[in-house]
């Protein structure tokens, strides 16, 4: 049987990697890794260190905690205050702090949160608890989007009225394209997500390359597989070559998860999203459509979004576009810890600020 964690953690292999990468001596060169799971690889594993300065890594808005704006965590306050409602969710969203308040906290004073593993989980809550109001907070981008699409088919197909889902839930191309094109970024190329890109396929990220003159890669989550990632952009860079490959083909296929992205887009359609820290991103979020507006919280509860502004001296949202690095805050390490979150950079695992903050720079 193959091992695929050996394989991929191969001291001798990853060497001369490193080896190679070393002997570039040319220009700056700034590569993104979109997906959070890669910045939390890449400082695990103490990537930056074996790269020449010469070639910067930024850390992207990949994080779907953090990326879910300061209104929603406050609309989700305020519905977890009403004493009709179970509030669903997975863990993360409990700590990311709102404008007054977090969903712990509120727990802790007696309001109705529970941490699930799955919204499916949250239709377990609403069987059981049919004089309660269930809210799944449905964050997250692709990877986890169709899942809770199939919870409100279920929902509807098993006439479960007394669930809902508060939406926030992203996409990641509209969001690249508005880094690609950010001249004062001037980002030479893309680690793409590979947890994103065995759900939505290639396609996109192959636009990316040929219309928007970004190289790119899609890449796995192991050392190996980041620093090879790395070592063909900055070939494919230096020689001009704007393209697309894929690394990660155990994994990622051309086409994706046909049968995911159906569910998806069943149940959901493209709506304009503000990105925390980042704001409004055209066509970048999902939302409810109308045959199932019925499971949409915020018109259950005829509530209005709300526009909360961010903590005071938070630079979480220029940590996200890649303009920042953690410890260009102040906050960093000394008002914003893991223990005392104030950004959602610092809550999430996958945030930026938890990576740099437990492995270094």
């Amino acid at each position: 049987m193959t091992n695929y964690i050996d394989e991929f953690r191969d001291k001798a292999v990853i060497q001369k990697i490193v080896d190679c990468l070393n002997t570039y001596s040319g220009r700056n060169i700034k590569i993104m890794e979109v997906c959070g799971t890669h910045t939390m690889a890449i400082s695990r594993y103490g990537l930056r260190s074996l790269l020449p300065k010469s070639i910067e890594l930024l850390s992207g808005p990949g994080c779907p905690v953090c990326v879910t704006p300061t209104g929603y965590v406050d609309s989700a306050v305020e519905l977890a205050e009403n004493k009709n409602v179970i509030i669903t969710t997975f863990g993360d969203m409990m700590r990311i702090p709102g404008n007054n308040s977090t969903l712990l906290y509120k727990k802790a004073q007696g309001c109705n949160v529970q941490m699930v593993y799955s919204p499916l989980n949250s239709l377990e809550i609403a069987r059981a608890n049919p004089d309660k109001e269930v809210v799944f907070l449905s964050v997250g981008f692709e990877t986890t989007t169709p899942v809770i699409a199939l919870s409100v088919l279920k929902a509807e197909a098993e006439k479960i009225k007394n669930f809902s889902v508060l939406t926030a839930n992203k996409t990641m191309p509209e969001a690249i394209k508005a880094l690609a094109g950010d001249g004062e970024l001037a980002l030479d190329g893309f680690i793409y997500p590979g947890h994103v890109s065995a759900i939505i396929g290639t396609d996109f990220f192959s636009y990316v390359a040929y219309n928007m003159e970004k190289a790119g890669v899609v890449a796995g989550f192991e050392p190996l597989d980041i620093l090879y990632s790395i070592n063909i952009l900055l070939k494919n860079i230096t020689e001009g070559k704007k393209v697309f490959e894929n690394v990660y083909s155990r994994i990622v296929s051309k086409e994706g998860n046909t049968k995911a992205q159906q569910k998806m887009y069943e149940v959901f359609e493209p709506v304009d999203a503000v990105w925390r820290g980042i704001g409004m991103i055209p066509g970048s979020g999902l939302g409810l459509k109308e045959a199932y507006e019925t499971f949409d919280a915020m018109k259950k509860f005829h509530m209005e979004p709300k526009d909360s502004p961010e903590p005071k001296g938070c630079m979480c949202g220029e940590v996200l576009k890649g303009k920042k690095r953690p410890h260009d805050c102040k906050l960093f390490k000394t008002r914003c810890t893991p223990e005392n979150p104030v950004g959602a950079c610092m809550v999430s695992s996958e945030g930026t600020c938890a990576a740099y903050y437990k492995y270094g720079d």
